[in-house]
């Protein structure tokens, strides 16, 4: 069975024994994300990162997954990011938060995206950043985390050059996670770029 069926609530617990890496990250996210429109988190698992800001729409094909998210108040739709079953232009931001590491097709997913985008809508995605002195150092862990033994890892740039192929415009980073994850007690510091960070924040715009 699917690892994020079987185990969905040992993984919503993560962010409960991680709680100041979890809140880092929110902040992280906080810096990059429109405070205002109408939002989707694709690949919404539990919910813990829509509801810090209010999303109450998400995509999420694991099962279990999606009914812990669906008590958390939002309307999940059982689907996967490379078919979204929403209209073109339907929302004003989309977040995607630790998901590109799990497709098939990344890129058609990122395609996808800017499809059900507004005009002027913004993309938001927070990754692992395995180049980062703290990734290199969790290499190993996550090889033996059985929730991030498949994932696909792609650094920034990687990111970076798919949003400019889709002709996104204005990116923007931010970084946040310095240290060990398991040695955090307290919120880290958010910083401008990528390189340094475990947990990378990019945002860009529509351009259509």
């Amino acid at each position: 069975m699917n690892v994020f069926e079987e185990a969905a609530i040992e993984y919503d617990e993560w962010f409960e024994t991680h709680e100041w890496v979890y809140k880092s990250e929110v902040e992280a996210i906080k810096n990059l994300i429109p405070e205002t429109g109408e939002g989707i988190e694709i690949g919404v698992g539990t919910g813990r990162f829509s509801v810090p800001f209010g999303i109450k729409v998400g995509v999420e094909p694991a099962k279990a997954m999606a009914e812990i998210a669906r008590k958390r108040g939002i309307h999940v739709y059982e689907a996967k990011a490379e078919n979204l079953p929403f209209h073109a232009n339907s929302f004003d931001f989309a977040l995607m938060v630790t998901t590109l590491c799990f497709l098939e097709d990344t890129f058609h997913a990122l395609k996808g995206i800017k499809r059900i985008l507004k005009p002027t809508g913004k993309i938001v995605i927070g990754m692992l950043d395995e180049d980062s002195p703290p990734g290199k150092l969790c290499e190993e862990k996550r090889k033996k985390s059985k929730f991030y033994k498949d994932a696909r890892f792609y650094s920034v740039n990687q990111v970076l050059d798919w949003l400019k192929k889709l002709k996104f415009n204005n990116l923007q980073t931010v970084q946040t996670i310095f240290k060990n994850p398991d040695k955090i007690q307290s919120l880290e510091p958010i910083e401008e770029g990528f390189g340094k960070g475990l947990f990378v924040v990019i945002s860009a715009e529509v351009m259509k």
